[in-house]
């Protein structure tokens, strides 16, 4: 995962927590975190750049809608982040 981007990154994580989404849910999930537009331009191409690298896969729901789900390999590139991340950042203790 180290060779991704941040949006590719949010765009990975994003996919983990829905069932199936398509590209304008993920699109209104993202534009809701950043508190912008996401153009049609950077969503697409940087979807297909994650399903190039065989951590998402692309199905198609009708001719004009596709959908995204994680691969195993996307799954475990997210869980090695987690792990990564965890020894710079602890949970909070309450």
């Amino acid at each position: 995962m180290y060779d991704l981007t941040g949006f590719q990154r949010d765009l990975l994580y994003v996919i983990a927590g829905a069932d199936e989404p398509h590209g304008l849910a993920i699109k209104e999930e993202l534009e809701d975190y950043y508190e912008k537009e996401i153009h049609h331009g950077r969503l697409y191409p940087n979807l297909d750049t994650l399903v190039d690298k065989g951590l998402v896969e692309k199905g198609e729901l009708d001719r004009r809608t596709n959908f995204y789900s994680l691969t195993r390999r996307g799954s475990r590139e997210i869980e090695a982040r987690r792990e990564w991340e965890s020894q710079y950042v602890s949970p909070d203790e309450e």
